[in-house]
């Protein structure tokens, strides 16, 4: 049971307990019946009257909620559709007092929400206001009156930060294209004659308007800034290699180049009149010192031709090369065959660096056979002779192949100018087969001297026998040890049972055995074996550690003996 049952009981027992109790004081004091009803019915209605304006309120209180559930339902469907929000949904069955609480409660949420979106939105609106003023486009398209919702709050968020974003890209490339502007400006000395120009040199940063169409005005105008500077630097910088050609042909001293070093660089417009002034200033001298320029160009024309492997033919061409009739037309001529060739040398210069590569590695390649077939080589000091060795192993790699890349470049060339691609007055590749011809055919001459060299050697030897030569290293008395003195004449004796020319070192007469010799070609030592005929006196022995042979008036030592080879 309910606590308010019991005390309803409770009420209700107290009620008459009262009564009862107003009976009996009624009792004693003897008030008649018709008296005790009249009061009986003043209580009742009392009590009655007090309990129909409770009931009265409580009901009041019951609509009062009913109401204002009702309104709270209503605002709350409102909200939910202006937020764009599922509708609220009371879970359970909860009584009057707990929906209209929870409704209560929503209603006040949903309210706070509205207020927070409409801040948010005004906020945003006035940024974008601000950007768009800025970056010279159109507002956001956005209903004011209305709630935005999540996503479209979300949305206009983005909105703002990407402009927020491009103005400082905008305002980045503004101010970096500004910059050049005004050292395009400071270097043209160019004076702003435009509002536009103006607007952008003179005016604040801030005030400028970065929209597309001034950022592109502003590239446009950088662009013909920096044309009118190239231009200037190219034209300058044709002044200043004009300048150089006329100080070598007419040979002009130092000291004079350097009163007008200043001017040679730089692009302004003070800058390019002196060159200009410069260059007419030497023309003049040029007219003056026709046969000097001229020399000078040819000079010039030789170079050139050694650098695009001209032919004899190719240079006798040109004929007034050989002229000596110094004029104004033959130096023109010379100038527009120093242009022809220069352009002709720029445009094929990968293919001619190719080639003078490979004649470099050549003549490298024909320096180290050369050394190859030299026997002096042999005693090199330092490790020079396996360095030289590596190098011409490479070289015998690298050569074909940079030839093969040749041949395809040439190839290449070939089929674009449906010419030949000569080198000397030759097409390269028989040119370069007729320099490997050249070589195998010298290297076969020279092998055929060395046979022939090392046959009249051999037949003169057998005639008259070898010449006695000098060892590489001094001799004269040497002390040697008792154990190298034991193992020469144990190597001695063992000698002498092969080879009956040579007797027994000591008690019989010893010949000099022949000497090494190394052929011109650096093969292995051909041996001789020719006796000289004379005796020896045997030797004495000087200590009990010093024994010396003499052979033919020669005091060898015992290591002596051991480096002959019979």
């Amino acid at each position: 049971m309910r606590r308010s049952e019991v005390i309803a009981e409770e009420s209700i027992l107290c009620l008459q307990k009262a009564l009862n109790h107003l009976r009996e004081i009624w009792e004693l004091i003897g008030i008649p019946e018709d008296q005790r009803l009249q009061r009986t019915e003043v209580v009742h209605k009392h009590i009655k009257d007090l309990l129909d304006m409770m009931i009265a309120e409580e009901e009041s209180l019951k609509e009062r909620l009913i109401k204002s559930i009702a309104n709270c339902q209503k605002e709350l469907a409102t909200l939910c559709n202006e937020l764009q929000v599922e509708p609220f949904q009371e879970e359970g069955e909860p009584t009057i007092l707990q929906l209209e609480k929870d409704l209560r409660t929503q209603v006040e949420l949903m309210r706070k929400q509205k207020k927070e979106r409409k801040r948010e939105l005004k906020l945003l609106q006035e940024q974008d206001q601000e950007l768009c003023e800025v970056l010279c486009m159109p507002h956001y398209d956005i209903d004011s009156d209305s709630v935005p919702s999540l996503e479209e709050l979300n949305q206009f968020r983005q909105h703002v930060a990407t402009l927020r974003e491009t103005k400082v890209s905008r305002r980045e490339e503004f101010v970096n294209i500004k910059r050049q502007i005004i050292l395009c400006m400071e270097e043209l000395e160019h004076t702003p004659d435009t509002s536009f120009e103006r607007d952008v040199v003179c005016e604040d940063e801030d005030a400028f308007c970065l929209s597309l169409e001034n950022i592109a005005a502003l590239q446009k105008l950088l662009q013909q800034l920096e044309m009118r500077k190239s231009q200037n630097e190219a034209v300058c910088e044709g002044l200043r290699a004009q300048i150089r050609e006329l100080w070598d042909r007419l040979q002009i001293p130092e000291e004079e180049r350097e009163a007008v070093a200043m001017v040679m660089t730089g692009s302004k417009v003070k800058v390019k009149k002196a060159l200009q002034l410069e260059v007419d200033r030497l023309e003049e001298l040029k007219m003056q010192n026709m046969k000097k320029v001229i020399e000078a160009i040819r000079l010039e024309l030789a170079k050139y031709w050694d650098q695009c492997f001209y032919s004899q033919e190719q240079r006798q061409a040109f004929a007034a090369y050989y002229d000596e009739d110094y004029t104004e037309g033959l130096l023109q001529l010379h100038d527009a065959e120093v242009v022809r060739l220069k352009n002709y040398y720029e445009v094929h210069k990968e293919l001619f660096e190719g080639v003078q590569k490979w004649e470099e590695s050549w003549r490298l390649f024909l320096e180290f056979e050369r050394k190859a077939s030299d026997p002096s080589r042999f005693t090199n000091r330092g490790g020079n002779l396996l360095k030289e060795e590596k190098q011409r192993a490479r070289l015998q790699k690298t050569l074909p192949k940079l030839e093969e890349e040749l041949k395809a470049q040439i190839e290449m060339w070939e089929q674009e100018h449906s010419k030949a691609f000569v080198v000397n007055g030759q097409k390269f590749m028989e040119y370069v087969t007729e320099q490997w011809e050249m070589h195998r055919l010298e290297k076969e001459r020279a092998r055929q001297e060395r046979q022939l060299k090392n046959k009249k050697q051999t037949e003169t030897e057998m005639l008259y026998g070898s010449a006695p030569r000098t060892p590489n290293k001094r001799r004269g008395l040497t002390p040697t040890t008792p154990g190298k003195v034991r193992k020469l004449n144990t190597t001695i004796m063992s000698n002498a049972t092969a080879n009956s020319s040579i007797r027994p070192a000591f008690g019989g007469t010893v010949y000099r055995s022949p000497v090494s010799r190394l052929p011109p070609s650096g093969s292995k030592p051909v041996l001789t074996s020719t006796c000289s005929g004379k005796k020896n006196p045997r030797a004495g022995r000087h200590g009990a550690d010093k024994e010396n042979l003499e052979l033919n008036g020669s005091l060898l030592s015992a290591r002596t003996f051991k480096g002959l080879q019979i």
